[in-house]
């Protein structure tokens, strides 16, 4: 279903979370599920996938992940400080000790100068602290750039957890 090195980071994460005896949640707004997805193609992921949130809405990141909606209408969703309280929310809102959470412009439309089609931002949290990244993708398609993020959101998973 995924290409190969999303299988690999996939599979490398759910060994290190295995191996570290942590939980994982997701937090997901472009990707709507695709890390999930990504890592619970892995055989034994319910080990240590907790759950994933898909909060496409801005309305469903305040409900179900507490993200502040001022720092929505201040920010816009697609922003660092609405990546890291999706991060946050995924940790406080289940029993995982580690998360990563996602929000960009998938495209076509839906840019701006300012936000361009290809932007995402990325949050992860975990016994090592919050890291965040952003990445400017361009406007290589929805497929791609939605991809390109699932590797992205591995990675930074890996990283809190510490593989």
């Amino acid at each position: 279903m995924f290409p190969d090195d999303i299988q690999r980071l996939a599979r490398r994460a759910i060994d290190a979370a295995m191996a570290r005896g942590l939980m994982v949640a997701t937090a997901e707004s472009c990707t709507a599920g695709l890390v999930s997805a990504a890592l619970t193609d892995v055989a034994g992921s319910s080990a240590v996938v907790e759950r994933g949130f898909v909060t496409y809405s801005n309305a469903a990141k305040v409900e179900m992940l507490g993200v502040p909606a001022t720092l929505i209408e201040r920010y816009g969703a697609v922003s660092e400080p609405v990546a890291r309280a999706m991060a946050e929310g995924a940790l406080a809102r289940s029993t995982a000790q580690v998360s990563v959470s996602v929000s960009g412009i998938a495209g076509p439309g839906g840019g701006s100068s300012d936000k361009p089609v290809g932007l995402v931002h990325f949050a992860a949290a975990g016994p090592a602290g919050l890291v965040h990244a952003e990445r400017r993708f361009g406007d290589i398609g929805r497929e791609a750039v939605r991809l390109a993020s699932v590797a992205v959101a591995l990675e930074l998973l890996l990283d809190r957890i510490g593989a």
